[in-house]
């Protein structure tokens, strides 16, 4: 549990920067947040509210200040079947649901599972988000579209955002860029794409409201793989995303408390008419580079988004959106891991076979979960094969040729078995065997059954064998799971 005198500092450690990064960042969320509501098949105020919610909820609970929450394509993608056939309100239901999942993950301490993802997946979630990210401006930059004009702008827009900072560094480049665009295309009069011309903004507070569905099994069987779907994407996002955001700051977070937090936002969030969300890695970033450390950031990220669209509606809907595609370029152009095209010739086949794949299933399925699946698989594959290459067993026998001894190195599991039994010659058969494994470690239950066959196998040709050196984690599972010295065994042998 983080001290409180520890949340105090994460809310008032750097309250000038975190007030003007969370502006930015709020900027930057509406159009996304109307983007993932029309993807999801509801209206923009279902983003724009969860949004809000989320981002002030998190603020608060989460366990990594400074990370931006909110509605995000990941969790929209997987509502969309669920809206088209059964409406928004079991959507708001479903919402509800998934952070319940959540907070049940966080308080059984799942967050654990993250030391399971490898760096190499790790690289390619971060390049495979940049180029989703930067995917999702091209249609703000269709020649068929938009005009011309707009390509100068975003042109304008990234040359202030990397030049401004050799001037200052006291006010963030995306909000200077937002405002010399906005000011620029209004006194032009210059005829572009606009934040309102991407919908409606709500002019109303969000107020309380229990989903209007049948409380019973049938409404559950209904919403339950949908919110199971959004529980677990959304957690791993958040979660890599908190990582992430860890490496940019030097600082460590607690994944557990995450996970409590992102769950308390989705329950609350489906409680107001808005849909489910998760940690963002390009609003997360952009607030970072802005200056953004604190909690307070992301709540006032929340807390403007909501001002800006009931109160300054009218003025947020005349800011550019080449502006905000600006913005997001940079944000993909700084996500990209450069290094790892280099390293790709440096780094193992393996880590980059893992890299690779990891990027392009997320952009082919765009799902973040099954992308960073196929990564951990392919990791655990490539490991298991490597520890395996790493056993050898090897044999001495007496000079009266009545006694081997076998010496196993390395670690006995599942793919390291066939090289175990193939190591013997029980047709040898001298009067004593024994195997010395105190160079190794038995595994799991394949490996136990190795053990048994080359024991019965050595006794069916009459030699008496012997297993030394096992360790104390080993013995433990071939007396638990062990077969060869308990009664009937030959005969289970010999039955196969």
């Amino acid at each position: 549990m983080i001290s409180l005198s520890a949340y105090r500092r994460d809310w008032t450690g750097n309250i000038r920067a975190d007030l003007l990064s969370g502006l930015v960042v709020a900027l930057a969320l509406i159009p996304e947040a109307i983007a993932f509501s029309i993807i999801a098949g509801v209206d923009p105020k279902v983003g724009l509210y969860a949004s809000f919610s989320i981002a002030v909820i998190t603020a608060i609970t989460g366990g990594r200040p400074g990370m931006i929450s909110a509605a995000t394509a990941a969790t929209a993608v997987l509502m969309v079947t669920l809206v088209r056939d059964h409406g928004l309100e079991y959507l708001l239901a479903a919402t509800v649901l998934a952070g319940l999942l959540q907070i049940g993950a966080g308080l059984l301490r799942l967050g654990y599972v993250m030391r399971f993802v490898s760096r190499s997946v790790m690289t390619g979630f971060v390049n495979a988000l940049a180029i989703l990210i930067f995917i999702a401006q091209l249609p703000e930059l269709d020649p068929t579209r938009v005009p011309m004009l707009t390509y100068a702008l975003v042109a304008l827009g990234l040359a202030i955002i990397y030049l401004f900072p050799t001037i200052t560094t006291v006010i963030p480049s995306p909000l200077v860029t937002i405002i010399v665009l906005t000011v620029l295309v209004v006194v032009m009069g210059w005829d572009v794409r606009t934040v309102g011309d991407m919908g409606a903004l709500p002019d109303t507070l969000p107020v309380f409201l229990i989903p209007d569905i049948p409380l019973n099994f049938e409404t559950l069987q209904i919403i339950f793989p949908y919110a199971l779907a959004v529980a677990v994407v959304g957690l791993l996002e958040s979660l890599m995303t908190q990582q992430i955001v860890d490496d940019l700051t030097d600082t460590s977070s607690d994944r557990n408390q995450e996970c409590i937090g992102q769950g308390l936002a989705n329950t609350a969030t489906g409680f107001i008419g808005g849909m489910a969300g998760c940690a963002m890695i390009g609003q997360s970033i952009i607030n970072v580079k802005s200056g953004g450390r604190g909690r307070l950031s992301c709540f006032v990220a929340g807390i403007f988004l909501l001002i800006l669209c009931v109160v300054l509606g009218d003025i947020v809907a005349i800011i550019p959106m080449a502006a905000l595609v600006a913005i997001m370029i940079m944000v993909s152009i700084g996500t990209f891991s450069w290094s790892s095209i280099k390293n790709l010739r440096d780094h193992p086949r393996s880590s980059s076979i893992v890299m690779l794949a990891t990027v392009f299933f997320v952009i082919y399925t765009h799902n973040l979960a099954i992308g960073v699946l196929v990564g951990v698989l392919l990791s655990g594959i490539f490991f298991a094969w490597k520890i395996a290459q790493l056993f050898r067993v090897r044999s001495e026998i007496t000079a009266d040729g009545t006694h081997r001894t076998y010496i196993v190195e390395g670690q006995l599991f599942f793919a390291s078995t066939e090289d175990f039994m193939k190591a013997f010659d029980f047709r040898e058969a001298p009067r004593k065997v024994t195997i010395d494994v105190s160079r190794a470690h038995i595994w799991d239950i394949s490996s136990v059954a190795a053990v048994d066959m080359a024991v019965l196998k050595f006794r069916r040709e009459g030699a008496e064998v012997e297993i030394i050196g096992m360790n104390e984690a080993s013995e433990t599972i071939v007396d638990q799971l062990a077969v060869h010295d308990k009664p009937g065994a030959m005969d289970k042998l010999l039955g196969h």
